[in-house]
């Protein structure tokens, strides 16, 4: 027999609230889209709506803010970052979800005090720990995308195995216990069994650390080099090369902002199944 859902507020106020949301949220989208291809002066003087158009403006950035090189090491590290933390995340989870051994509540509790210490505090550290790595092994460590992916791995690798730790604990162990009936190693029920059914926590982990490493400044500005700068450092140092008497590129700096957020815009449509289920059943509770 069928019931009708409950709903919290009247569908006329439903849609009321709804609408007012949407504007909240497509505003600040809506007028970097119409600045992105409006006139700077017009920008400059406050107008919302283009009064010239100028789609140039998303051929000039590549060449004016060298997002370019930006984006593609953006890509290439956090999209490294993001699937070696899953991987490793969902091994190290799988440890401390079906054994027991001395030190695990001690590894758990640690997993979640490391997520209270803000990463301004641990700069200066890694810093001089990559300056002292780069004297004693005579190479180049920082301004290198090596360093760069160690640094992000460290923080992201806390979160990653925390989020699959919790996702884990939702599977039955009586799949494990199949498995290992049928002759089944520990890695063999990890590869074939916990991994196909993790696809939705392994996703939730790789996007949160896809999007740390995608979205830093702090790091990034301080460890990288000309050459190996990210897109979020890009648009920093063409932002800051703005300031002073003449008029900000605004079309251009507006451009460049939505073209470095539509990768993280398609990853989330692309992936949106998981992350529901990732961040619901058996997920982040």
């Amino acid at each position: 027999m069928k019931t009708d859902v409950q709903r919290l507020l009247p569908r006329p106020v439903q849609a009321v609230v709804i609408a007012v949301l949407l504007v909240f949220v497509l505003t600040p989208v809506l007028y970097m889209l119409f600045a992105s291809v409006n006139d700077d002066l017009a920008v400059a003087g406050g107008d919302f709506l283009p009064t010239a158009f100028h789609p140039d403006n998303y051929l000039r950035i590549w060449d004016t803010v060298e997002l370019g090189d930006g984006l593609a090491n953006s890509i290439l590290v956090a999209g490294a970052v993001a699937v070696i933390s899953a991987l490793v995340a969902v091994a190290t989870a799988y440890v401390l979800v079906r054994y027991t051994f001395l030190g695990r509540g001690l590894v758990l509790r640690g997993l979640l005090a490391l997520q209270s210490i803000p990463g301004t505090l641990m700069l200066l550290p890694v810093f001089v720990l990559f300056a002292n790595l780069a004297r004693v092994l005579g190479i180049d460590v920082i301004g290198t995308r090596w360093a760069l992916f160690v640094t992000y791995l460290t923080f992201a690798l806390p979160f990653s195995t925390w989020v699959m730790v919790t996702y884990l604990r939702g599977l039955p162990r009586e799949l494990d216990e199949a498995a290992r009936l049928d002759g089944a190693s520990s890695w063999r029920i990890l590869r074939s069994i916990v991994i196909p059914l993790s696809w939705p926590g392994l996703v939730v982990a790789a996007i949160f650390a896809f999007l740390l490493g995608w979205n830093d400044v702090l790091f990034a500005s301080v460890i990288t080099n000309a050459d190996t700068r990210t897109a979020a450092v890009a648009l920093q140092v063409f932002g800051a090369t703005q300031e002073g008497g003449a008029i900000p590129l605004y079309g251009q700096l507006m451009a460049s902002a939505l073209v470095c957020a539509l990768p993280v815009v398609v990853l989330y449509l692309v992936f949106q199944r998981f992350l529901v289920g990732g961040l619901t059943a058996g997920g982040v509770k």
